[in-house]
């Protein structure tokens, strides 16, 4: 049997790989939530850790096209794409890579239940409030990981608030 093969693992050696993220939100009874999917456990570079939704750019891709076909490719939905509101960088030692991930605001064009995850991609995946944060940390990825940081500063901004530097 094959094993499956993922971007994430594609050589990439002393290159610079861009990739984005989505802040998909939406209001649950009067509550401000974000989309988390987990990351399924064939991964090589950060198994069974939750994360924003997004992914890999293609080389002349748009950024913003980009990230809404990889939203469509793991959860079969469409979103639309606000601004961007924050960005990070991250070592992949598997591809031997440096990215720089670009977080969006987005929303579901889609109903929520429409959400299918792709076994390869996730295996879980749930709507978090700002203090549940917690329950979506792994020994490998804690609430000081820069996408979680990433994630403090868009609610941070969906209150209004400026974050602090």
């Amino acid at each position: 049997m094959d094993s499956v093969s993922h971007d994430s693992e594609t050589p990439a050696h002393g290159q610079q790989v861009i990739t984005a993220c989505a802040f998909i939100h939406q209001r649950f009874d009067g509550v401000e939530k974000v989309f988390l999917a987990k990351r399924a456990a064939t991964k090589k570079f950060l198994p069974n850790v939750y994360e924003l939704p997004g992914g890999h750019i293609d080389f002349g891709e748009d950024v913003v096209a980009g990230l809404k076909r990889e939203i469509n490719e793991e959860f079969n939905v469409n979103v639309a794409i606000g601004d961007p509101y924050a960005v990070f960088t991250y070592t992949n030692e598997i591809k031997g890579s440096q990215t720089i991930e670009v977080a969006y605001f987005a929303q579901l064009v889609d109903n929520p239940e429409a959400i299918t995850l792709n076994p390869e991609d996730h295996s879980d995946s749930g709507w978090f409030a700002e203090d549940e944060l917690d329950k979506a940390t792994t020994p490998t990825k804690g609430i000081d990981d820069d996408e979680f940081v990433a994630v403090k500063k868009g609610f941070a901004l969906l209150r209004g608030e400026q974050p602090s530097f």
